[in-house]
């Protein structure tokens, strides 16, 4: 039994919507043992399918093909999830001034404005 790619990510609830998988297989974000797949490529269990969302990229094998979505208990024993665990986002201190320092000098505003916005861009 087999089914497209495509379907079969929307299905086990790896994307919200089948379009948005398709999106995915036609950008390029999603591998079939290795493999960049079009949308209506064919899967069968044992098959491995590596996904890029977000920067960050899944893992999983095949374990059986679903035609039609279904809820997250059944979704889960279609397929082996081998993704490695996220790494913890390294989040910079911003320094503390000391009680009663008064307000920060301009030099100490630039350092603190920095931190931030490095922050918030990585």
């Amino acid at each position: 039994m087999s089914d497209r790619i495509d379907a079969w990510l929307w299905s086990v609830r790896v994307y919200k919507t089948r379009s948005a998988a398709t999106a995915a297989c036609r950008a390029g974000h999603v591998r079939l043992n290795g493999n960049p797949v079009k949308a209506a490529q064919t899967i069968v269990p044992g098959d491995t399918i590596r996904v890029r969302q977000s920067g960050w990229e899944r893992t999983f094998e095949v374990l059986k093909v679903i035609q039609k979505r279904v809820g997250a208990d059944a979704a889960q024993s279609a397929y082996i999830d081998h993704t490695p665990p996220r790494p913890k986002l390294a989040i910079p201190q911003v320094p503390v001034r000391d009680r009663g320092a008064g307000r920060p000098t301009k030099k100490d505003r630039r350092e603190m404005d920095r931190l931030r916005t490095s922050w918030v861009e990585d």
